[in-house]
């Protein structure tokens, strides 16, 4: 099983300028901040998934389909209950449901999962050396953007050792699928401890490794990640200035918010 979405590629997507890749992220997400309308999220929606299938990276979207659907069915389904705003279609103690309420819980998730979306499609076509060198272009501080990609480093290592152990303990003769949910769940408690001791050994030798290298020492770090932007970056970055701005105008003339009935 895959740990990393990477996903290797020479698409448009791939090709694309470290710092354009950046304020991609921050213009989806700046997008989907503003409108909570479902009408107004699909088009997003489309535009994403049209970058995965084009782009290289819809093999992940395909794997976490499942997690997509879970998003924007269980956030629908808990506003249902939450929000109580508009004529009821159904009003009982515990639920009650209005066409307001629907809208809303249907954009909400909507809204998760393209945020989501938008994380999956940077992470298959940028590589962490690629977000750390976007970074420092931007002028965020070398220390600081280090410590933000080697949290996406930490993670797979988290689930690599954790694969680790249960290889392990299944050629041991360690049963995890025996009995039912409840029993399977607590077969795995006995696992946590060694994950995390193997996690916190290979996260040790990561930061001897890190020393030895001379981390922290004076002088301007230098990367193998240094180009020019293109003219086809400049186009995607005006592309994706006009799309954040296009997004906040429907959020400044009300058709992003949902009216209660």
């Amino acid at each position: 099983m895959p740990i990393y979405l990477y996903i290797e590629g020479e698409s448009w997507l791939h090709r694309l300028h470290p710092v354009v890749k950046v304020w991609a992220l921050f213009a989806a997400f700046w997008s989907v901040y503003w409108v909570d309308q479902p009408l107004a999220l699909v088009p997003l929606g489309l535009l994403m998934t049209v970058a995965a299938q084009a782009g290289g990276a819809w093999a992940n979207f395909y794997r976490l389909r499942y997690l997509f659907a879970g998003v924007v069915f269980f956030t629908a389904l808990s506003w249902m209950v939450f929000y109580r705003q508009g004529t009821p279609l159904i009003d009982t103690p515990l639920v009650r449901v209005s066409r307001a309420s629907l809208l809303f819980g249907f954009g909400r998730g909507l809204k998760l999962a393209e945020l989501l979306g938008t994380s999956v499609l940077f992470l298959s076509s940028t590589k962490i050396e690629e977000f750390g060198a976007g970074l420092t272009r931007l002028g965020v501080p070398y220390r600081v953007g280090f410590a933000i990609t080697l949290a996406f480093r930490l993670v797979p290592l988290f689930i690599d050792s954790a694969l680790t152990v249960v290889q392990a303990q299944r050629l041991r003769g360690y049963e995890f699928r025996r009995g039912g949910p409840l029993a399977r769940m607590r077969r795995y408690v006995p696992v946590v401890v060694p994950v995390f001791m193997e996690a916190l050994r290979k996260a040790n030798a990561m930061a001897m490794a890190l020393e030895a290298r001379g981390f922290g020492a004076g002088g301007r770090p230098t990367s193998l990640i240094d180009r020019e932007l293109r003219r086809s970056d400049r186009m995607a970055v005006a592309l994706l200035g006009g799309l954040a701005v296009a997004y906040f105008l429907i959020y400044y003339a009300g058709y992003g918010a949902i009216r209660p009935d």
